[in-house]
């Protein structure tokens, strides 16, 4: 009989073409579970990096009002005048720079000057990317140009400008949001209460708006989509106006300059309920439509009504946070009665955020 010896082994079975076909289903299938898993967890680790920059927003415009005695104004304008620069004012993000820990950034500018003429368009300030003040999600984190050349910073977060009304430059009188041009409100002027008032919400940098259109009048859009949707799309292409809207990204300039105080870069109306889709159709290409019927400082005369709704990049809900500093989810189902409720700081509702 011969024996094998120590040092002789058996070589290996190889696999079949069966066995490895059946090895790399099982693989793809465990891969293809794992994934949306990952995915999950990566929006869930978005979404609260979201909710944390929004409350260090409401912290900072709390902190403002300690060191001032009032909330920050969404820009300052001498009313029956006009603005001699197009960017005539430094919105709440500026104003509050020294709250978010970016003292650098506030000693380098001068408040009481348009933020894109010098000494302020020198500092480089305008292209600074601030962390806080853009989504993780945001697809678009990046620089807005202006004749080719890097002019300034995109933003996620707006303020709270009210329902409809934003300003009359011929009165000085502002809108009953949480924040209007030359505001000085405290916490008492919140009668409906500080927590069932918003403060901020999420919006989609890089959004196509309307502006400078005919006075649209006080009276309300109709409360619900679509009606609500259908009456701001007309109102934004039913006439002579400045469209800001194209084909590429950059020719959709709402929420693209973070140091501007106007509504359509700084602020949103609460209109329309969260993520509502306002279409409008430009040279063969359907937009979803913000609307202001007037920069604020660019007439002496003309009012100024908004809708500016309140975007988001996380699926199904808007993030928000209240006038006491409270940061909430509010869904797209939200009531178009609560929602504008919320958007009012002594409208005697008694509407709590969902």
């Amino acid at each position: 009989m011969r024996h094998t010896a120590p040092h002789e082994r058996r070589s290996a079975r190889a696999f079949t073409l069966v066995e490895l076909l059946v090895v790399i289903a099982i693989i793809g299938t465990l891969v293809g579970l794992l994934l949306p898993a990952v995915q999950a967890a990566r929006e869930a680790a978005r979404r609260s990096s979201c909710q944390n920059n929004i409350r260090q927003l409401a912290l900072a415009v709390h902190s403002f009002g300690g060191a001032r005695r009032h909330y920050p104004p969404s820009l300052l304008h001498t009313p029956s005048t006009t603005f001699q620069s197009n960017n005539g004012s430094w919105g709440i993000l500026g104003r509050t720079l020294p709250f978010i820990e970016e003292s650098a950034a506030a000693v380098q500018v001068d408040l009481e000057k348009p933020w894109d003429q010098p000494p302020n368009s020198t500092t480089g300030v305008p292209l600074t990317r601030i962390p806080v003040f853009v989504c993780p999600s945001e697809p678009n984190d990046i620089p807005r140009l202006k004749n080719g050349l890097q002019y300034v910073r995109p933003l996620n977060y707006g303020f709270n400008f009210g329902t409809w009304f934003v300003y009359d430059p011929a009165t000085g009188t502002g809108g009953d949001g949480s924040f209007h041009p030359n505001s000085r409100l405290k916490a008492g002027a919140f009668v409906d209460g500080l927590s069932k008032t918003l403060c901020a919400a999420e919006v989609k940098a890089f959004t196509p708006y309307v502006r400078n259109s005919a006075d649209p009048g006080a009276a309300f859009p109709p409360s619900s989509p679509p009606g609500s949707a259908a009456h701001v799309a007309a109102l934004a292409g039913g006439g002579p106006s400045d469209p800001k809207l194209g084909p590429t990204t950059n020719d959709c300039t709402g929420h693209t300059e973070w140091p501007d105080g106007r509504v359509h870069h700084s602020g949103f109306t609460t209109v329309l309920p969260p993520n509502t889709r306002v279409p409008l159709e430009v040279a063969g290409i359907v937009h979803d439509v913000d609307y202001n019927s007037r920069q604020e400082g660019s007439s002496a005369t003309a009012r100024t009504f908004a809708a500016i709704t309140a975007r988001s990049h996380h699926r199904g809900l808007v993030g928000t946070a209240m006038m006491d500093g409270s940061v909430r989810s509010i869904g797209d189902d939200v009531a178009a009665e609560v929602w504008r409720a919320l958007g009012t700081r002594a409208g005697g509702e008694t509407a709590e955020a969902p």
